[in-house]
């Protein structure tokens, strides 16, 4: 609590010596103080008005702390509002829908989307413009002796995700073509081969990579927020994992 300031002091002292003399009390002011008769004795206006200037210092010092002091002032009125706030409506996105085409779940061997379609068997998803794809990225990799050995092959030998070209011919093919890229690389993210990233951005697209739980998530976000038009999606499954 703050102490009072100089001043008050002062005035306080000033007030309280001016009750020795009714001389001074009276020149102050052109009546009797209040609760006084004409008729009153000395000694009953001396101690009436000596507890009226106590009682006006005590007010005065009540004021300068409460002016002092943010813990002793009054608090705010209540509000007026006769609702209570509602949260949801501060949710900017609260109103938006939700992409026909959204994830609902990542699987080892696959996909759920929230309009009913399931990809299954280890394919991988493509989503662009609101539509959901099968996508089988390995089957552009020459020489695998099967469908285990092109997936591996995925991974180049400085552990970069790496695909021809024409495994991104359909977003080359859609108007107009996305902004974004969410790229979703199985159960653990890794860089994408310089070669890689140089045909996606060749066609206009940035390419954000993350593993395939949080690229979902991703994509479901910011399709929501900016549309289906402006974010594609490439997604391998979970189960997927080059390290092993």
């Amino acid at each position: 609590m703050h102490s009072p300031s100089p001043q008050l002091l002062r005035a306080l002292r000033t007030s309280l010596r001016s009750t020795s003399s009714p001389r001074n009390l009276w020149t102050s002011t052109s009546r009797f103080p209040r609760g006084i008769s004409g008729n009153a004795s000395l000694s009953q206006v001396q101690a009436q008005a000596q507890a009226q200037a106590q009682s006006n210092a005590h007010l005065a010092l009540s004021h300068a702390l409460t002016r002092t002091n943010p813990l002793l002032q009054t608090a705010a009125p209540p509000s007026d509002e006769d609702t209570q706030t509602d949260f949801d409506t501060l949710n900017v996105l609260g109103n938006a829908a939700a992409p026909a085409a959204a994830i609902d779940a990542t699987l080892d061997t696959g996909f759920d989307l929230s309009n009913g379609v399931h990809i299954r068997n280890g394919d991988a998803l493509l989503l662009v413009g609101g539509e959901a794809f099968s996508w089988r990225p390995w089957k552009a990799i020459k020489g695998a002796a099967n469908d285990r050995a092109a997936k591996a092959a995925m991974v180049n030998a400085k552990g970069q995700f790496e695909v021809p070209e024409e495994v991104w011919g359909l977003l080359s093919v859609v108007w107009p073509r996305p902004d974004m890229l969410i790229l979703g690389l199985g159960e653990h993210a890794m860089p994408l081969s310089p070669e890689t990233k140089r045909h996606i951005n060749a066609l206009g697209i940035r390419v954000e990579i993350q593993d395939t739980r949080n690229a979902a998530g991703q994509f479901n976000l910011l399709a929501t927020e900016r549309g289906v038009e402006d974010v594609a999606a490439a997604m391998i499954p979970i189960g997927w994992n080059a390290r092993k």
